[in-house]
């Protein structure tokens, strides 16, 4: 039986087929980063940050054991440091690259498509982190910890991450969205739910040549009534949609023409928002859900896949009922790999454990999409968790055996938690406060 150590080694070994060398080093010469010969060589920090993570984000003076060399615990921080954030975001995208070069015949109706949606992590509670970030607004001074939200851009059909972004978690998604936008193509698609629906945003993408499927924001007004009437201004036509009615394509599927609204968004900047269109053409359609256990019932999407023909709305529904796999991703680094709490202490630091979690979970995910391959199944049908467990201890090899998932139709889960937590009181006071009032009573 391997211990630790040999495996440590091991999986060590097989990182130069993702992590080579010649492509970190190279990295690091694009970015100006300096470096002598030493124990720790940005090579060697890099690995050892990656193995860190891979095994459950362990603490740093565990990767100086495993790795068996005679540094300490501070000079590994210490050489962490060194490296820059751009270093490590490079190194994403050129891994991203190569991994979804495998990928690219996995298209949906010709097109490229890539799910996007945000979450939120928490993080030490240190005065450069709260400035960064900032805490919940419910929360009382020396209490609680830093919360960010995490926007991610994956691929439908791998999960590979292709960018992320964090930024304070009381930013508006869309303020940092365009960020992501880089990484796409003209002629793909993005897919999301109604949190990133605004007009700023289509407007911003069919800019670019890209499209878009999202579900339509709960307060923007729907009637896919033939010829309806509509609000010319915002004092007039209470009740009446906002967009002007064009053609109907069919059942609950129409063509509108949605205005510019009259004042910017607060996410948005004033000569950002003066390049946009006036107006814009996209589609709406709405149906209905009659799977049982679905939380909902009726679904209405808007998109600049304007033909009907090509685009039936049968397919649209398709594509966006896969965007709940990008909810599936995130269980998978949050709880599975431990990306929920983070561990470093600075902003940078944060910024580097992140692009670090995104590359080894790139790295998993591909070894399931080439197992998937191999069987000829879907890919999201196989156990991440079982591909991890073998990652760790085997390396980056394919396994003989993986955990396929059932075909489960319908299968549902409440959002609710069935185990309870210990029953201990919530901290509603800084510690310090505690332990002066345990002083008094004793």
């Amino acid at each position: 039986m391997n211990t630790i150590r040999t495996s440590f080694n091991q999986v060590k070994k097989q990182f130069r087929d993702y992590l080579t060398p010649a492509m970190i080093l190279g990295i690091c010469k694009q970015n100006d980063h300096v470096f002598r010969q030493r124990v720790l060589g940005p090579v060697e920090t890099i690995v050892a940050f990656c193995l860190q993570v891979l095994n459950g984000n362990t603490a740093c003076v565990a990767v100086r054991h495993w790795l068996q060399i005679d540094v300490t615990d501070s000079a590994y921080c210490q050489a962490r440091q060194r490296i820059s954030v751009q270093v490590f975001k490079d190194l994403l995208r050129r891994l991203t690259s190569q991994l979804t070069s495998d990928a690219n015949g996995e298209r949906w109706n010709g097109r490229r498509v890539y799910l996007i949606d945000g979450t939120s992590f928490t993080m030490p509670d240190t005065d450069e982190l709260v400035e960064e970030y900032s805490k919940h607004t419910s929360q009382k001074k020396g209490l609680g910890f830093p919360v960010s939200e995490l926007l991610v851009m994956v691929h439908w059909s791998t999960g590979i991450i292709l960018d992320l972004c964090a930024m304070p978690w009381k930013q508006h998604e869309q303020s940092k969205v365009a960020s992501l936008h880089q990484r796409l193509d003209k002629g793909d698609i993005l897919v999301a739910d109604r949190g990133f629906c605004s007009y700023g945003h289509l407007a911003h993408l069919a800019q670019k040549g890209l499209d878009a499927v999202f579900r339509v924001h709960q307060k923007q007004i729907i009637d896919f009534t033939l010829g309806r009437p509509h609000a010319t201004n915002n004092k007039t036509g209470k009740g009446l949609p906002r967009s002007r009615w064009i053609q109907s394509v069919g059942y609950k599927d129409h063509i509108v023409c949605w205005r510019k609204p009259a004042i910017c968004p607060k996410y948005l900047s004033i000569d950002a928002w003066n390049n946009l269109p006036d107006q814009l053409l996209v589609r709406e359609l709405a149906y209905t859900i009659t799977a049982p256990g679905y939380r909902t019932s009726k679904i209405t999407l808007v998109t600049t896949l304007l033909d009907s023909k090509l685009f039936a709305k049968e397919d649209l529904a398709d594509l966006y009922f896969i965007r709940w796999r990008i909810e599936t991703n995130f269980g998978d680094l949050k709880t599975t790999m431990g990306l929920d709490i983070l561990k470093c202490k600075t902003s940078d630091g944060i910024a580097k454990e992140l692009f670090v979690f995104a590359m080894i979970y790139n790295m998993v995910m591909s070894i399931r999409y080439r197992c998937a391959t191999d069987m000829g199944i879907d890919a999201s049908r196989i156990s991440f968790i079982d591909i991890l467990r073998h990652t760790r201890i085997n390396g980056f090899s394919l396994p003989d055996t993986v955990v396929v998932n059932p075909k489960r139709p319908g299968r549902w889960n409440p959002r609710v938690l069935k185990r309870r937590p210990k029953p201990y009181p919530l901290m509603t006071k800084p510690r310090m406060d505690y332990i002066i009032g345990d002083d008094k009573k004793s």
